[in-house]
């Protein structure tokens, strides 16, 4: 990718009736923005913070106007960058995700789990437990005594599973995917451990909450998982998860109103793209309408018993486990460096990040210490009204 595209051509088709709101780096720091009707405004003299932008929202906002969004000209940041920078659309939020939310997405995961991180095994694997699991579980809500009945039978026929566990028991899985402050965003890199071997993208949708635990929008992000890792234990779930830019958020954060819902979340259909090197190409789609658990349900369940006073972020799982041959057969589906990676939804536009491994990625230096020192400079700190 040569040549940078305007940035309104990667927002959803109705973006002049969307209230987004996002972070900019124009040149002295991370700025959060409003955008209503299409015209920018930094709102960094009232709300720093996205955080405490969310924590506030439905006061009036006010802001300098910075332009229409149309004569922005944002590029990734791996050509010449000249100008603003797009930065993900949270900060001291916790970035939060759920698993196993699909039955395709949990078998794949028992597949990981019986090939032990193989990607060769996987393929003999795959089509039986399929059969014998998958059409199963897509016909039970979790947490019901359908299910409970299900698990007895599945553990009578020596085929339970952590995964199933989740997938169908009452808890979802719920785990920290990244740091405060470690997102990358829209045009930026994405990496993939350097000694990971069978890795993949995770479109998804993620709903971002105030402190409170209220929903306030959504975003798009890509949730990188490597599947030999995790699929060699579950324990090294942080290893397969939380590495140097391996969390990216964006491009905007949609804030719900009356030109976008929960229901569009619960309908949203999320279409995936990897263009790599030698003309490889995989596109696929999944739709929300196959979730297992409602989005709320998981909101909830990320609230259990735990506070969020800066808000937080969950990205609510995937469809969408690609099982594509790429090298060879039976082998499926691997990231290669140079992959580029489109996540789009017609509500939320959509995510374009290059695949690096996150050893050669950009080191993350400007956590919460420089983001406090930077806006101490500018003189943004200051006491919030509550």
């Amino acid at each position: 990718m040569t040549n940078a595209q305007p940035m309104q051509d990667f927002l959803p088709p109705d973006w002049r009736d969307a209230t987004l709101v996002g972070r900019l780096d124009l040149g002295a720091g991370p700025t959060p923005v409003v955008i209503r009707q299409g015209r920018v405004a930094d709102v960094s003299g009232d709300s720093p913070t996205v955080s405490a932008l969310l924590n506030s929202w439905g006061a009036e906002i006010p802001g300098d106007d910075l332009g229409d969004l149309h004569g922005f000209d944002f590029r990734p940041s791996w050509e010449d960058q000249i100008g603003p920078r797009l930065l993900a659309p949270v900060d001291l939020q916790c970035v939060k995700a759920a698993g196993v939310t699909f039955a395709t997405s949990a078998v794949e995961r028992v597949i990981e789990e019986r090939a032990r991180g193989d990607s060769a095994r996987a393929h003999e694997i795959r089509n039986a437990l399929e059969e014998k699991v998958g059409t199963e579980i897509r016909t039970v809500k979790p947490g019901s005594r359908e299910a409970q009945a299900l698990k007895e039978v599945f553990l009578a026929e020596g085929l339970w599973s952590q995964y199933l566990e989740v997938a169908i028991g009452p808890y979802a899985e719920i785990f920290t995917k990244a740091p405060p402050m470690s997102s990358v965003g829209w045009g930026d890199y994405i990496g993939v451990r350097s000694d990971s071997e069978w890795n993949n993208p995770e479109p998804e949708v993620a709903i971002v909450c105030n402190e409170a635990g209220m929903p306030v929008g959504a975003t798009l992000g890509n949730d990188v998982n490597l599947r030999d890792f995790e699929g060699r234990s579950a324990l090294l779930l942080g290893k397969a998860k939380d590495n140097n830019a391996s969390c990216s958020l964006g491009p905007f954060v949609r804030v719900f109103d009356d030109s976008f819902s929960m229901d569009d979340v619960r309908n949203a259909v999320v279409a995936l793209e990897v263009v790599g090197p030698g003309g490889f190409r995989l596109q696929g789609a999944s739709s929300m309408a196959e979730i297992s658990r409602d989005p709320l349900d998981l909101v909830h369940q990320a609230m259990s018993e735990h506070q969020y006073p800066d808000g937080f972020v969950i990205f609510l799982g995937t469809l969408f486990a690609p099982t594509q041959d790429r090298d060879a057969a039976g082998r499926g589906f691997t990231h290669k460096v140079g992959d580029i990676v489109r996540i789009s939804s017609e509500k939320l536009g959509t995510l374009t990040n290059r695949v690096t491994t996150s050893a050669d990625a950009p080191p993350w230096n400007f956590g919460l210490g420089a983001l406090m020192l930077n806006l101490s400079s500018r003189g943004l700190l200051k006491q919030q009204d509550k």
